[in-house]
């Protein structure tokens, strides 16, 4: 039997697995952010998309529309590939953040507060 190619094939993704991925291919993504994308992702049908495909799209899009002025800018008139062009570096540097590990704070402050005690 023949297998469907992958642009054809239409994927469904679990959040958890969903969940797994984000915090390995970027750990320093918030929690927040993971949940939010991981239900989006999961919560669509994927026509043609590995997983890594569908993160990319959705933390694309979230960040442009959510955390830019990508919003305003076509508000304003501007056309919608200047002010993706205007936004993108924003995105890159956020996405660049979220790359890298998490830094370790010295101390979880419940265990300042034990020792205070």
């Amino acid at each position: 039997m023949a297998r469907t190619p992958r642009k054809e094939r239409v994927s469904r993704y679990p959040y958890e697995v969903i969940c797994l991925h984000i915090r390995k291919k970027h750990p320093g993504c918030p929690d927040f952010a993971v949940d939010y994308i991981a239900k989006v992702i999961e919560g669509r049908e994927w026509k043609g998309a590995t997983l890594g495909n569908a993160v990319g799209i959705v933390m694309q899009t979230s960040l442009r529309h959510l955390m830019t002025e990508y919003e305003t800018l076509l508000l304003h008139g501007i056309e919608r590939a200047a002010a993706r062009r205007k936004v993108q570096p924003k995105i890159d540097a956020m996405l660049k953040v979220w790359k890298r590990p998490p830094k370790a704070t010295e101390q979880p402050a419940e265990e300042i507060r034990e020792g205070q005690e």
